[in-house]
């Protein structure tokens, strides 16, 4: 949970623009894509199956007679280990992944050893056997991906994906040209999305497009299914547009030409890359839906009392207007409300929406300052979580604002939008409360989602509740 204090307002110190990323809201009605279209077909996993469970026979005919009795278990344990998930990825290499793939070979027959030895003592490999083994499985391994991969950038080459690049027309026609430069990234620029022209054609002679009717006419006759997304702030302020494409079968991919290749694993001629998830649900969102809706309801009923009493007592003492309520950014540049219970009350609409907090207020009466340091009075977006508006545990929602402030100034703050906001997160965890770095935040908030597991929820809710113990405030 948040702890906020009188800081000024950014938007009175120099340096900041007073232009806003927020989409407008009725943005999204002129987008209208072909919704019927198929999704982009992913690489089939089949071909690195397929080389997987042959090196592993291999492997296995790497041993003498009498060893090869384990064989059916030698290809049992490979082929579980090898055949996983693979990361959706611009351009592939068996290069990039040859330490996992070492790696999970050498797992394989250890694993392999040890069960042939505690099932039969007397057959059990020697250590000789297991390095053979593993070492004719990992180089027939790695030379039949290999094999498998060139085929996909021959491929490639032959029929890149076309695509489509927002943002900024400077920097797109930049990236642009940088991937027409670099054929082998497999994906061929069609057309360059921007407000503005800024001189008419983009990097390589390519039309720049304005209009949602010019971007339907590109998708639909260049068959376009990439999105190369240029600057994380392009992220929120073309949410709307971006939605729609990934809808339509696209996959989006955001581009950071600012920030070097080697700060990322995944790159694409050079810049740095990663996939965004908007047409489709992430990866485990189910469970982590469940998870809110569970803990949140159960929380909702245990806590009901506590509630009645807190919204009582702050009635009596403060007067009516015991809820707050105010707009908030959630995933994928949408707002909601974000409810809480009142502690403060700003002089106007304007101060509520543009001052950065008053937890520190001398006006503020003793018992809302008790809400603010224990927290309680953030017990209410409980039910926004039981809504869908926000999750437990995701970065901290703010006010539109101050999206449009901070997503133009400080790096990656906007790419905090690819995921559900929450009550508390990684950054609130780490003491990133209050008057701290929203640089710092940004960077933590974009660790928890490139890193996500059900797990490391319930870490932070349970760090969450043991700092709740000995309360530094909300």
């Amino acid at each position: 949970m948040t702890a906020e204090s009188t800081v000024p307002s950014p938007g009175a110190q120099p340096g900041y623009s007073s232009v806003s990323v927020i989409p407008r809201r009725a943005s999204a009605a002129g987008f209208r894509f072909p919704a019927g279209r198929p999704p982009a077909r992913p690489a089939s996993p089949l071909p690195l199956l397929f080389a997987d469970v042959l090196a592993a026979f291999v492997g296995a005919l790497a041993l003498s007679g009498a060893q090869r009795r384990p064989l059916l278990v030698a290809l049992l344990v490979a082929a579980t280990i090898l055949l996983r998930p693979q990361r959706t990825r611009p351009v592939a290499g068996v290069l990039d992944e040859l330490p996992a793939v070492w790696s999970r070979i050498a797992v394989a027959w250890l694993a392999l050893g040890t069960l042939v030895a505690a099932w039969n003592p007397a057959h059990a490999l020697s250590v000789r056997a297991l390095v053979l083994g593993f070492a004719v499985q990992a180089a027939a391994g790695c030379a039949g991906r290999a094999v498998v991969y060139l085929r996909r950038r021959r491929a490639l080459l032959r029929r890149p994906h076309a695509a489509l690049v927002v943002g900024p027309a400077a920097a797109a026609q930049r990236v642009a040209a940088a991937v027409l430069r670099h054929p082998r990234c497999g994906i061929g620029p069609v057309g360059i999305v921007a407000e503005r022209p800024d001189g008419g054609d983009g990097g390589g002679g390519l039309p720049v497009l304005t209009t949602g009717q010019e971007v339907q006419r590109a998708l639909i006759q260049n068959g376009v299914r990439d999105v190369l997304c240029v600057h994380p702030a392009v992220r929120t302020a073309q949410g709307p547009l971006l939605r729609a494409l990934a809808e339509s079968g696209c996959t989006v991919w955001e581009v950071d030409a600012d920030t070097p290749s080697y700060a990322s694993r995944d790159q694409l001629a050079g810049f740095s890359c990663r996939r965004l998830d908007l047409g489709a649900r992430r990866r485990g969102s189910l469970g982590k839906r469940l998870l809110d809706i569970a803990v949140s309801g159960t929380l909702l009923l245990l806590l009901s009392p506590l509630l009645l009493v807190c919204a009582m007592v702050l009635r009596l003492t403060d007067g009516p207007g015991v809820v707050f309520r105010q707009e908030r950014i959630g995933k994928d540049g949408r707002s909601f409300t974000l409810l809480k219970f009142r502690t403060h009350r700003p002089v106007d609409e304007h101060e509520a929406a543009t001052r950065w907090s008053v937890a520190g207020e001398r006006e503020m009466s003793r018992f809302c300052r008790f809400l603010r340091q224990t927290s309680l009075d953030e017990l209410l977006q409980l039910w926004n979580v039981l809504c869908g508006d926000m999750s437990l545990v995701g970065p901290r929602p703010e006010r539109p604002y101050f999206v449009g402030e901070f997503s133009q100034t400080y790096p990656g703050y906007a790419a905090r939008h690819r995921m559900q906001t929450g009550i508390t997160g990684l950054a609130q965890v780490q003491g990133l409360r209050g008057d701290t770095s929203i640089e710092d935040r940004a960077r933590f908030d974009n660790a928890y989602i490139d890193n996500w597991s059900l797990w490391q929820d319930v870490c932070i809710l349970l760090r969450t509740a043991a700092a709740l113990v000995r309360p530094t405030g909300s």
